[in-house]
């Protein structure tokens, strides 16, 4: 089976959708050039653009659907799986990389994230989110015996890869970023907070659905 294939099915809106909480981390930078990872329909990118974060924008897609329907929003799309594309002319020209829910899907995302990393100037912002396999509710359902796999969330059976917090962060090092910040998408209810509090956050890994690092890469003004 291609990677394609995984993908056969899949309802439109699994490609679309603009993740705003990682266009307003970006820098205000007007000037800026962004590179997304599996950028869907371009939603993301075209909220960049428009809201003065970027003045140049690429995205990288498999899907030829999404792919074209990008086109039309971003400045440039490369379309194909992105562990074999040319990445030549990229080399060293973008300030940031977005990576919503993308390495689970890949064979080998460390390789892939050391490429991209390579197309990323010094002291670039990298924004990368993937769901939590140590979350309570997978656990239990393994416990239980379970392991289905599901059309989207965590088991979703397109995904390759699982993370919890703490592999995540060690994939981005592995890649050469240091790591500015671990933490759920959306923040913990109030009881929640109050047992991390408790605990120590030792247990904060059990409730994260979505993990969400903020990395940059090594380099560029202090």
């Amino acid at each position: 089976m291609t990677t394609t294939a995984l993908y056969i099915g899949k309802p439109t809106d699994y490609f679309s959708g603009a993740r705003r909480d990682m266009v307003e981390a970006l820098p205000r930078n007007p000037l800026a050039s962004i590179l997304e990872l599996g950028c869907g329909d371009g939603s993301t990118g075209a909220l960049a653009l428009s809201s003065g974060r970027a003045a140049r924008y690429v995205g990288v897609e498999l899907d030829p659907t999404a792919a074209q329907i990008a086109r039309a929003r971003l400045t440039d799309v490369l379309e194909g799986d992105v562990a074999s594309l040319n990445l030549g002319t990229h080399l060293g020209q973008h300030d940031a990389l977005i990576a919503s829910e993308v390495f689970e899907h890949l064979v080998d995302p460390w390789a892939v994230l050391a490429r991209l990393v390579a197309c990323l100037k010094p002291g670039a912002l990298v924004l990368a989110s993937s769901p939590n396999v140590a979350h309570w509710r997978v656990i239990s359902r393994l416990m239980n015996g379970e392991f289905t796999h599901t059309e989207t969330g965590v088991m979703d059976r397109s995904h390759l890869r699982w993370f919890t917090p703490a592999s995540y962060a060690e994939l981005m090092k592995s890649a050469g970023l240091n790591v500015l910040s671990v933490a759920p998408i959306t923040p913990p209810a109030a009881r929640t907070q109050l047992l991390n509090r408790v605990t120590k956050n030792r247990f904060s890994h059990l409730f994260m659905t979505q993990i969400y690092v903020t990395a940059c890469k090594p380099g560029g003004i202090s």
